[in-house]
């Protein structure tokens, strides 16, 4: 009664999830994003792809049983895409298994033209996406000729990328490609946790030793006392990413944006613009030099 009168429980959901409660939505959502609308030099070569993989799962079990509405973080997924797109790049969308893509709803930024504008202008991509599963066996098939039409990988956050994708070897298929070709891998915030998969089979880690920026796992310990989360997570994303040897530069959910070598991170949904304009920024030194 407490939590429900200072706005602190978690709202209950039709299917029995809950999502955030009215502080945490009031604290870490907003109705518009700080979108920087840049008009990039247009990249007009082969490599005009980028693959963005993105969670069709929706409910993570927390410790204590109850579920959280996640899926993925609309403005760590659409505000990289529109850069992306304003540098003349195209995507294509997938999941695990081309279920359609699951977006946490709650945090759409609603009065933002431009994030409503590229939601809708793929809405249908995102209802029928293409399945990591077939992506990958054509990559097997063909690696090479692959590659030399896609630029990146980009892995949108969400508590939902931790769903699925860090198990799934489909992911540690598609990412080791991504690496062996030279491609660029790209994640934000708790979307690093699919970079897991490439420690399948006792495979060591792809990224060890590289510098990253990944959500914290202390604001993910925090954000239960303000109705965020319904209860404690399942597993602790940074301890699990330290302990596989790699090396988080953030402690806060900020702005922090990180490049090493051919991996592109951000830390948390206001890294988002930053994010994409260090990758466009990146991809169009390297593509073009």
């Amino acid at each position: 009664m407490f939590k429900k009168l200072f706005g602190l429980a978690p709202k209950l959901e039709q299917d029995g999830s809950y999502s955030p409660s009215k502080l945490a939505l009031k604290l870490a959502t907003s109705a518009t994003t700080d979108f920087e609308n840049i008009a990039y030099d247009q990249y007009l070569g082969n490599k005009s792809k980028i693959l963005v993989i993105l969670t069709e799962q929706k409910n993570m079990e927390m410790k204590n049983g109850k579920l959280f509405s996640t899926g993925n973080h609309p403005v760590e997924a659409l505000v990289p895409m529109l850069h992306l797109q304003n540098a003349g790049f195209e995507f294509d969308i997938a999941t695990a298994t081309g279920k359609p893509v699951v977006f946490e709803m709650w945090a759409f930024p609603h009065q933002d033209e431009h994030v409503k504008a590229i939601y809708h202008k793929h809405q249908a991509d995102f209802e029928q996406p293409k399945s990591l599963q077939q992506i990958a066996n054509d990559i097997a098939a063909t690696p090479a000729a692959m590659a030399a039409n896609y630029a990146a990988v980009f892995i949108a956050g969400g508590h939902g990328a931790m769903l699925g994708l860090p198990f799934d070897t489909h992911v540690s298929k598609v990412l080791n490609w991504a690496h062996g070709n030279g491609l660029f891998t790209i994640s934000i915030c708790h979307g690093p946790s699919a970079l897991l998969a490439t420690t399948l089979d006792e495979q060591p880690f792809l990224y060890a030793g590289y510098d990253m920026a990944v959500f914290p796992d202390s604001v993910d310990e925090m954000t239960p006392k303000l109705g965020y989360l319904p209860g404690a997570m399942p597993w602790a994303l940074n301890k699990q990413l330290v302990s596989v040897g790699a090396n988080i530069i953030n402690k806060k959910a900020d702005k922090t944006v990180c490049i090493d070598r051919k991996l592109i991170t951000g830390a948390s949904p206001a890294a988002s613009n930053e994010l994409g304009k260090l990758a466009v920024k990146t991809l169009l030194a390297d593509l073009t030099d």
